[in-house]
């Protein structure tokens, strides 16, 4: 390497660096502007409130971080949370009908595990549709989108379940419970985030079936010839989405203790763009787990800062796509740096 190059490459590793923690800078970015403009926004009744508002999408961009990983989206998270909700107000008002004059009613623990079953059975058929029958997971998931909201608008005829307090009878007093309950002063929403956080870092960084899910995002035809299963790992992914979209929707469902067919539309947009801010390549084979929920947090914050300076909803809608877009370019310029910095390694070694 000659002492020309040299600086130029320290100073594109430095740019490279910056590139990478942009989302840690963004946070810092919001929380100041917020603690500045808005005095209250760092209120501990704010940021409790900010916390569960971000923990829900949070969430829902987990599931979508290991879909994008692999090379895929998937759109139909939001309405996979309307219909879970729904799943969940269903059977608490009405149970399930036998058709020979009895009734079938659940307690909460099961309503929570049957609500959870449809999330991934919507997965699984997003599976199904793009690897048994080639399917591209954006018409895949559209698709699923619109059947899924579909079917939530027909469990009750487009209107609301009210009233999903519960009943000592069936066991289902403690519904609300996972809403608005708290363990050692803090959500449980906040809780599922850190466990379903730490079981999707584990699986991403500790495991055999997290290193295959980056090998088929990074090159899906040599993840194959390798001997990866990558119809499986694809199952995986949309099953795991599914699944932590169908957490939301019961939680949705427990704070508002009613079930609306319109729960949780748009709210794939908010999990790509978290996990895109977090770093996570829209080409697949990169993204991490923290970085994602750091993306959710810097989403939530925006959002609510917004709202609490008064700014329009249009205006929040505006700024939203601004900075999805502005992500996208981030992560390109990052891709093209990266593969800069290589070259002038390689060659400075030769």
């Amino acid at each position: 390497m000659t002492a020309l190059t040299a600086p130029k490459s320290t100073n594109a590793n430095a740019l490279l660096l910056l590139l990478r923690l942009r989302t840690f800078v963004a946070l810092i970015l919001v929380l100041a502007f917020f603690s500045w403009a808005a005095p209250n926004f760092l209120s501990t009744a704010n940021a409790v409130i900010v916390s569960k508002h971000v923990a829900l999408n949070a969430l829902l961009a987990i599931g979508m971080t290991f879909v994008i990983i692999t090379g895929g989206i998937d759109l139909s998270v939001g309405s996979i949370v309307g219909l879970c909700a729904m799943v969940a107000g269903w059977l608490m008002l009405n149970g399930i009908n036998l058709g020979i004059g009895y009734t079938v009613w659940f307690n909460t623990v099961e309503i929570v595990l049957i609500a959870c079953a449809v999330g991934v059975s919507v997965g699984i058929v997003n599976g199904v549709l793009i690897t048994r029958l080639g399917v591209a997971p954006f018409i895949a998931t559209l698709g699923t989108l619109y059947i899924a909201r579909g079917a939530a608008l027909l469990s009750s005829g487009g209107r609301t379940f009210p009233n999903l307090s519960g009943s000592a009878e069936f066991g289902t007093l403690s519904f609300p419970f996972i809403g608005a309950g708290k363990i050692l002063g803090l959500p449980i929403i906040i809780w599922l985030l850190v466990l379903v956080g730490l079981l999707a870092h584990y699986i991403s960084r500790r495991t055999t079936l997290g290193r295959h899910i980056y090998a088929v995002g990074g090159n899906e035809r040599g993840a194959q010839l390798s001997g990866v299963k990558v119809n499986r790992i694809k199952m995986f992914v949309y099953m795991f989405s599914g699944f932590c979209a169908a957490l939301v929707g019961v939680v949705i469902a427990s704070q508002l203790q009613a079930s609306h067919p319109a729960t949780g539309e748009t709210f794939e947009l908010n999990a790509i763009a978290a996990a895109v801010l977090g770093g996570t390549s829209m080409s697949g084979g990169r993204g991490r787990i923290g970085g994602t929920i750091v993306g959710a947090f810097v989403i939530g914050i925006l959002s609510d800062g917004l709202i609490m300076m008064g700014v329009s909803s249009f205006w929040q809608t505006v700024i939203k796509g601004v900075v999805i877009i502005a992500a996208v370019v981030v992560d390109q310029a990052q891709n093209k740096l990266q593969a800069r910095v290589a070259l002038q390694q390689e060659a400075a070694n030769k």
